[in-house]
């Protein structure tokens, strides 16, 4: 069946592409496989040539990237050029930075040599999601494609135009033709992308069912994988927070990429002394949201990337204002074409309601009171969710020890809010998934961490006279 390219904002079919068939997606891989053969013997100065050019294509692009997510998933177009610009910032990271992280470190083992080396594992599966359509791809891409490997992309099936653009960017950057494929599929038949000898691992970016689904495939043919999944990020606002600037942080936070990112601020722990002034402060700042037309360059919040989405969305709020939850600004469904869903803030969220229990994948802020700071780490930690979190307060050595020792997530930002960088390793706990992207951590997640031991011609090595 066909793979269509649906515009969120007002409904209209784009584009339709043709899936292919197995014997076709099987070329690609075998195609992918024998250009990972040649590339793994190419220098790191020569892989950096080439991703130095992609990043500057992806710069002299960026409009027309920008434009492309706009139609296709409903980006606001500035997000989508500086979204574009960022992936130009991951391409020169890794084209600085890998030979570097991948260099052999030498052990002393009491043999002549002994040293761990970082080799390619060889073709590397990506499934990717639709919100981040360009970075998500990028942030796999970069590092693995440096470490020696070859790249396949499954793309959400709501974004084909980026998946096709993404191919073509690494084609016109000078990377081997079939290094880096795109494969228009659904997702049905991944498991057999999985099960093939050449895959050699795979990288997911989506929600936790989709993940435990490729961990399961991935687990049973025993290929690596590295899982982003969901997230329910927690911000503690503690005594001695500046309100205003914590309800303007959380606002931004909240409404980045119209709410649909697996690290936006989803749930705010509000001492109770501080509630009240918190709510009217978060209802303001969500109100100065341009809701609209993304490629208007003056909208802030876009539609969700697709009505059943926005729907789904409206369900979990009206179950949460049936349960209790107080309505303070938003939550009404707009008639008319498009996806589009207002900035909207719950208050009184209590455990048993969807804004408490579940990740709300949208423009909608949960606001839950906290008796003091032991209660406020005790709910931000009572989520099945463990991506990332923040703590606004003025004490910065309690704001550390809360974000370093007791809030139970892979990222955590005090006086700001959690955002992925190259530098640092990205990633979660709990059902948020395992393995990291980013920094030096994500560039060692899909090599061969291999041990070489030289002895001289007939020693044996010291550490090797006893069994494993």
């Amino acid at each position: 069946m066909p793979i269509e390219s649906v515009n969120p904002a007002t409904g209209e079919t784009l584009k339709r592409y043709e899936e292919m068939a197995l014997p076709q997606v099987n070329a690609a891989i075998e195609s992918a496989h024998a250009a990972f053969l040649k590339w793994r013997e190419t220098s790191f100065a020569e892989r950096a040539t080439l991703m130095r050019k992609a990043a500057v294509l992806l710069r002299d692009r960026a409009a027309e990237y920008g434009k492309l997510m706009a139609q296709e998933m409903g980006k606001p177009i500035r997000d989508g050029i500086g979204e574009a610009q960022k992936c130009a910032m991951g391409c020169e990271y890794y084209a600085e930075h890998a030979q570097r992280y991948l260099a052999d470190e030498i052990v002393d083992s009491g043999s002549r040599k002994s040293f761990v080396a970082f080799r390619p594992l060889g073709v590397v599966l990506a499934v990717m999601p639709w919100n981040f359509p360009f970075w998500q791809v990028i942030r796999f891409a970069a590092p693995a494609l440096m470490a020696g490997n070859a790249g396949l992309l499954k793309h959400a099936s709501n974004v084909p135009g980026s998946a096709l653009a993404l191919e073509q960017l690494f084609r016109d950057a000078g990377f081997p033709e079939h290094l880096f494929r795109t494969l228009m599929i659904g997702s049905k038949m991944v498991g057999d992308v999985i099960a093939h000898p050449h895959v050699r691992a795979v990288s997911l970016t989506g929600s936790t069912p989709a993940g435990r689904d490729v961990a399961a495939k991935a687990g049973a043919v025993l290929k690596k994988c590295v899982l982003e999944l969901g997230g329910s990020d927690a911000y503690l606002v503690l005594a001695d927070a500046d309100i205003a600037f914590a309800a303007a942080a959380s606002a931004k936070g909240r409404l980045v990429n119209s709410g649909q990112s697996c690290i936006a601020a989803k749930r705010f722990i509000v001492l109770d002394a501080l509630k009240e002034r918190f709510e009217r402060h978060l209802v303001a700042e969500m109100g100065k949201a341009r809701v609209g037309d993304p490629l208007e360059e003056s909208t802030t919040v876009g539609p969700m990337a697709r009505r059943d989405l926005r729907d789904e969305l409206h369900e979990q709020v009206e179950k949460s204002i049936a349960k209790g939850a107080r309505l303070l600004c938003g939550g009404k469904s707009p008639d008319g074409p498009g996806a589009f869903y207002p900035p909207t803030v719950l208050g009184d969220v209590h455990p048993g309601m969807p804004a408490y229990d579940e990740e709300l994948f949208g423009p909608v802020a949960s606001v839950i009171a906290a008796k003091d700071v032991d209660d406020a780490v005790r709910i931000a930690n009572d989520s099945e969710f463990g991506l990332g979190g923040g703590v606004f307060t003025r004490d910065l050595a309690l704001g550390e020890r809360l974000a370093a020792d007791r809030i139970d997530a892979g990222s955590v930002f005090v006086n700001a809010t959690v955002s992925s960088d190259p530098k640092l390793p990205f990633g979660g706990v709990k059902d948020s998934g395992y393995g990291r992207e980013l920094s030096s951590y994500g560039i060692r997640e899909f090599v061969n961490i291999k041990t070489v031991v030289v002895a001289q011609h007939g020693e044996q090595p010291t550490s090797s006279h006893h069994s494993e």
